[in-house]
């Protein structure tokens, strides 16, 4: 009998390099031989199940757009009853939010930033500024783009861009584990 709690036919897909494993596969066995190897797999499970519904984004508000990032988590929008808590440190986040003109003094940083985060890591460039200079795309001190310093798996556009787009965004970041 075939269901979803069992762990060879429970398949993850793995987001990043876009094929699917399972959990058995990746432990090198098909089927738990002894109760500790089902504890350990269920036990793994859950986890996964865990911290797939709660991604922790890394807020890195560097101008105007920030305000309607910290908007998103007003009453209205309210990203906490999701899971979607804003963690201070890149060590717990697997989400950074770039919101603002990225400059030629910051890009080291945020490069030290997103080094510093856990995997799977998502980056959502949010904003003109941040997508492309923005109004200050001209000057020598913009990097024109945070994507030539991080790797960006979304943009938002827009000046400032609405708060429904970035809730909108964060809650596609979320995996669905039985994909």
């Amino acid at each position: 009998m075939i269901s979803r709690g069992s762990p060879e036919w429970s398949h993850r897909l793995d987001l990043k390099k876009g094929k699917k494993t399972t959990l058995a596969h990746k432990l090198g066995t098909s089927k738990p031989n002894n109760a500790l190897q089902y504890a350990q797999m269920t036990l793994h499970d859950l986890c996964e199940w865990v911290l797939t519904y709660s991604p922790w984004p890394l807020t890195f508000g560097l101008a105007c757009c920030a305000v309607e990032m910290m908007h998103c988590y007003g009453a209205r929008y309210d990203l906490d009853r999701f899971g979607i808590v804003p963690r201070p440190s890149p060590r717990q986040a697997e989400i950074i939010i770039v919101s603002g003109t990225v400059t030629n003094k910051m890009a080291p940083i945020l490069r030290h930033v997103y080094v510093q985060m856990v995997n799977p890591k998502w980056v959502i460039s949010m904003g003109s500024c941040a997508n492309g200079g923005g109004y200050y795309h001209f000057s020598y001190a913009v990097l024109r783009g945070c994507e030539r310093a991080i790797p960006v798996d979304f943009w938002i556009p827009g000046c400032p861009p609405s708060a429904e787009s970035l809730v909108f965004c964060l809650h596609t970041c979320r995996r669905d584990p039985l994909a």
